[in-house]
């Protein structure tokens, strides 16, 4: 015969107290890991958000991401008639983008040591390239000291508006546009002319990459191998989606730490709900008795306990959910390993991340309550009915 659920949550009612107390207690290692959850997540969208499915990017063989890649015109010239590489419909060039890619120190409204800002120096066939819009201005011309900026950095850093100055390199730049990738990593980078930027850091041979976009989805692969494998070139091809997807490593530090956290937390609150649990056994040594005698089994009487401290961690899993919840949306800021550079994410709170802090919790409550349980449905039915 098996304890009824109405049992158990009514003598969570009956001490109410000492139950929001332990509720509260798994509350708090659950939220920690909710929260570094929501921001490798928004981190994730970011980047999983960046890129087209047709487009490749062209680094260095052996390079890693685009900072530490050298790509010369030379090779640039090369790879530019490559079968398989579409044409622009208004000039019938082929369409790719020779580019320098850069960090530079700039100062922050929100950061009063500053923020990493990645440079991009491009060819225009480069804007056609990404699904990028202009959210305010216009578009740099070629030969001019002129850039357009993210709207995450448009957002963070002093001066960047249009008509606005800003200094790195050797000299000034004039902002002419403010331009909006939607939730792609694009939003955190600075855009200008190729050769003006590659001058400006001494660079005019020796630039980072290669954007160019396939003729449709069957012509990737082959064009990627035919790059590969071209010993004249040098070169490392691979999706632009698969080259950002990569960088999301980035979150592994987070979501690590924000584990570790909760687990050392966790293991805490575990030994709470166990104390509260032992007590309420002990309280209850005569009520255990009487089941036993109705004919409540030893099983029964372990599952009903183990339910208690489930229903208890739940209750606390529910409670970080609501606490996590106002951080949807929040932006934020976190470092590229692979750029050297800010990005801007936001926290955020799917049902995946709510998911897995009401199994965390969940599992809380199953250690918590296992000994305990265990003791009272051990307890000898003479020993118990002895209370009385």
């Amino acid at each position: 015969m098996r304890l009824p659920l109405v049992y158990n949550i009514r003598s969570l009612a009956v001490r109410r107290i000492t139950a929001l107390m332990t509720s509260a207690g798994v509350a708090l290692p659950v939220a920690v890991l909710l929260a570094s959850l929501a921001l490798v997540n928004g981190l994730q969208t970011t980047f999983e958000s960046t890129g087209n499915q047709l487009n490749l990017i062209v680094l260095r063989k052996g390079s890693m991401s685009e900072l530490s890649s050298a790509m010369t015109r030379e090779t640039f010239q090369d790879l530019l008639f490559k079968p398989g590489i579409t044409r622009s419909p208004r000039s019938g060039w082929p369409m790719a983008s020779l580019e320098i890619v850069t960090t530079v120190r700039l100062p922050a409204e929100d950061n009063p040591r500053g923020m990493n800002v990645t440079v991009r120096g491009l060819l225009p066939v480069g804007i056609d390239l990404r699904d990028i819009r202009l959210h305010d201005g216009r578009w740099f011309e070629s030969g001019h000291r002129e850039v357009v900026v993210g709207r995450a950095i448009a957002r963070r850093c002093p001066g960047m508006h249009t008509g606005g100055i800003v200094r790195f390199g050797k000299r000034e730049w004039k902002v002419v546009g403010i331009m909006d990738g939607g939730r792609s990593a694009v939003n955190n980078e600075i855009f200008g002319d190729l050769n003006q930027v590659s001058s400006d850091f001494n660079r005019p041979q020796q630039l980072s990459s290669v954007l160019l976009r396939a003729r449709d989805a069957t012509t990737v692969p082959p064009l990627i191998d035919s790059l590969n494998d071209d010993k004249r070139l040098n070169a490392f091809a691979q999706t632009e989606r698969g080259y950002y997807a990569r960088q999301a490593v980035a979150g592994n530090p987070i979501r690590i730490l924000g584990i570790f956290v909760s687990v050392i937390m966790a293991i805490g609150s575990g030994f709470t709900a166990m104390n509260t649990m032992y007590a309420a056994v002990d309280r209850r040594t005569r009520e255990i008795g009487t089941l036993r005698v109705l004919g409540f089994s030893q099983g029964s009487i372990l599952l009903g306990f183990l339910l208690e401290s489930v229903l208890l961690a739940l209750a606390g899993g529910i409670l970080a959910c609501v606490l996590v919840l106002p951080l949807n949306g929040i932006g934020t800021a976190v470092g590229n390993m692979a750029t050297m550079s800010d990005v801007a994410v936001n926290f955020r709170v799917g049902p995946r991340v709510l998911l897995i802090g009401i199994v965390y919790s969940a599992l809380v409550g199953l250690a918590g309550g296992l000994l305990p349980a265990w003791m009272a449905a051990r307890k000898e039915i003479l020993a118990a009915l002895r209370e009385f």
